[in-house]
């Protein structure tokens, strides 16, 4: 993956407010000469498993939970041949902010994504060869105004002027930071199962039992097999994987190598809270 000359980067996120884990910001990397060989791949997948619909954690169920382990299994594949690349970002509600402005706390959307995007993947450690290289952005789309989006794409767009963008070189467009309707992309879908799959389980909603009931409803079982499912893909890659903490580096370059990494985002600034915490 390291030889493309172009990049697609295939963004989403969900659950803001989380109750121990919030801001899940997720991401799929894929080479452009990869894109349209592993879309077709996906696309084979879902017809032969009759998914006619859109692909979302919110919608698994008894029946459809296996369907959605095979379309993973597809997603994984791909990933552990080193086509594409996924990276999870999330926050820990007890480890608090201090100092934070209203502005910050108005824009912590795309504050967040803007880290994200500049740190998650190690595009920075991208090895020189000599060409430039095109990083072109897919966004759901944003909530909030045109302006305030507007001036995020500015700030992305901007990346390319760091130092160490420019001595790869990384080129990142403004026509190439694009919102699109997760509806049409495959790989969107594939990552929306992802990150509903970890916040589900962080957030200890594996444990919830509808009112006044001593077990568990049919789809949190069906769910919690789901990410069970994928959990046990990512440890066939690195044993002893810990979905609630940042992934190790193996070495400098680990976080531009590795397949599949979680971060556990944490401002500089900030204090912990237990009683935001899990309880033992």
């Amino acid at each position: 993956m390291n030889e493309e000359r172009e990049y697609l980067l295939f963004c989403d996120e969900s659950d803001r407010r989380g109750e121990y884990f919030s801001n899940f910001y997720g991401g799929v990397l894929v080479g452009a000469s990869q894109f349209d060989r592993i879309h077709q791949r996906l696309a084979g997948c879902c017809e032969a498993l009759n998914l006619t619909s859109e692909i979302k954690w919110s919608k698994i169920s008894e029946p459809y939970a296996p369907k959605y382990c095979k379309l993973i299994d597809a997603f994984f594949e791909a990933m552990m041949a080193g086509h594409l690349k996924v990276r999870i970002m999330f926050t820990q509600n007890a480890r608090v902010p201090t100092g934070l402005t209203a502005e910050h706390r108005d824009k912590e959307y795309f504050i967040l994504y803007y880290h994200f995007i500049k740190r998650a993947f190690g595009l920075d450690l991208i090895t020189p060869k000599g060409y430039r290289r095109r990083l072109r952005l897919y966004f759901d789309q944003f909530p909030d105004t045109r302006e305030v989006a507007s001036q995020f794409k500015g700030f992305i767009r901007g990346l390319e002027d760091f130092k160490r963008f420019r001595e790869i070189p990384l080129t990142i467009a403004r026509r190439d930071i694009t919102e699109v309707r997760s509806h049409d992309h495959l790989l969107l879908h594939c990552l929306d199962v992802v990150l509903g799959a970890m916040s589900f389980r962080l957030n200890d909603r594996h444990k919830v039992k509808p009112p006044g009931s001593r077990v568990r409803g049919k789809r949190t079982r069906a769910k919690e097999g789901v990410y069970k499912h994928i959990l046990g893909r990512i440890r066939e890659w690195r044993r002893g994987f810990n979905p609630g903490v940042s992934t190790g580096c193996d070495n400098p370059k680990s976080r531009w190598e590795h397949p599949y990494r979680h971060w556990l985002f944490e401002s500089r600034d900030s204090e912990f809270d237990a009683t935001r915490s899990k309880k033992k």
